[in-house]
């Protein structure tokens, strides 16, 4: 890949999402142009804190509207951008009716839309694509299936369907196009990032990220009789905008990147919130047995198969590549856990 241009804009799709709005705010204080693509630049409760930042940066950020169901819907935004980081992709695990409507044909079709916008763009360089753990392994079990027993880049989800686990197999397909396509051609460079549950503050007080919502249920009491005994992997949304950052402006990054900074249990993040806050929150104070979990799951729109594939586990994760490739360095988890609180606090969620 050529030297980065900096001159030359760069496109962040789904600009106004959890992870894409810290994006922006980074690439804009490094003195990028940012080509923000949102679904309706108008609706000023999804975009406000866009707009914000834009009035902070004048001239470098410009709304785009654009569909990641409608073919062409990404050239105009991309139209001269060296750079594009294709965030924008549904986040939901619970409650989900159809997931192939829902989650598969939005992500599927939105990457097909974007890579082949990219395809029709001379201009573009390399994509960023931010993808998922949920890309590498499907169930917490797979994880006794594998050399090392940690999961890294090497490792695909194998064991995720439209029946199961639905979101994890919407971000493989996703994942695996991205890579056909960008085999197909060889003008632009593809380097993916594979977060773990996203957590630490929005810019955004409206959000409908899953990754907000096991925050709040933390300290709203929807979780005060028990959680279960899930050990989940968890990285920063700072550190997670900073790694799409470097892995677009080090020529010689490539493939997937895993980032977890650690992980953690429910009842652990719980342990960190009562160290800042005593017994403020009701917050969870024991983790239930693996049958009771199974036996209630459905209740809570949880599976059993999912139960009991994934509570009880330990899982491991090698992120070594993005520590030398891209020189990642993690916040520590207290602190994250912190931010994200502190965050809803002055959003008045809690």
């Amino acid at each position: 890949m050529p030297t980065i241009d900096r001159s030359a804009p760069v496109l962040v799709t789904g600009a106004n999402g959890y992870i894409a709005s810290w994006l922006a705010k980074y690439l804009l204080e490094q003195g990028f142009t940012v080509h923000g693509s949102v679904r309706d630049s108008r609706n000023t409760d999804k975009v406000g804190h866009l707009l914000k930042l834009g009035e902070a940066h004048p001239g470098q950020l410009q709304l785009f509207d654009a569909d990641l169901l409608r073919e062409g819907s990404f050239d105009a935004a991309m139209a001269g951008c060296q750079l594009v980081f294709h965030t924008a992709s549904p986040f939901i695990v619970r409650g989900i009716k159809d997931p192939q409507a829902q989650l598969v044909e939005p992500a599927l079709s939105g990457t097909r839309n974007v890579l082949q916008a990219a395809n029709r763009c001379d201009s573009v360089q390399r994509v960023i694509l931010t993808t998922s753990v949920a890309a590498v392994y499907g169930d917490f079990a797979d994880i006794e299936l594998i050399d090392g027993h940690a999961f890294n880049e090497g490792h695909w989800n194998t064991s995720s369907s439209l029946s199961h686990q639905p979101y994890n197999y919407s971000k493989t397909v996703a994942e695996k196009e991205a890579w056909d396509i960008c085999a197909q051609q060889s003008r632009w460079d593809l380097v993916a990032i594979n977060p773990g549950l996203v957590l630490g503050p929005s810019l955004a007080r409206a959000s409908d990220s899953t990754s907000l919502s096991t925050m709040l249920e933390l300290v709203d009491g929807t979780l005060r009789m028990g959680v279960p005994k899930l050990r989940m992997p968890l990285v920063d949304v700072r550190d997670v905008a900073h790694a799409h950052i470097l892995a677009a402006t080090n020529p010689e990054a490539e493939g997937r990147h895993l980032l977890v900074g650690d992980t953690a249990s429910l009842l652990q993040l719980a342990r960190m919130i009562e160290a800042e806050h005593g017994d403020r929150y009701p917050t969870p104070q024991r983790e239930l047995p693996k049958f009771l979990t199974w036996l209630l799951g459905p209740l809570a729109g949880i599976s059993r198969k999912m139960v009991a594939r994934n509570v009880g586990y330990a899982v491991a994760f090698d992120c070594s590549k993005a520590i030398e490739e891209l020189g990642m360095q993690f916040r520590p988890l207290p602190e994250t856990v912190r931010d994200h609180l502190q965050q809803m606090v002055a959003d008045g969620l809690v």
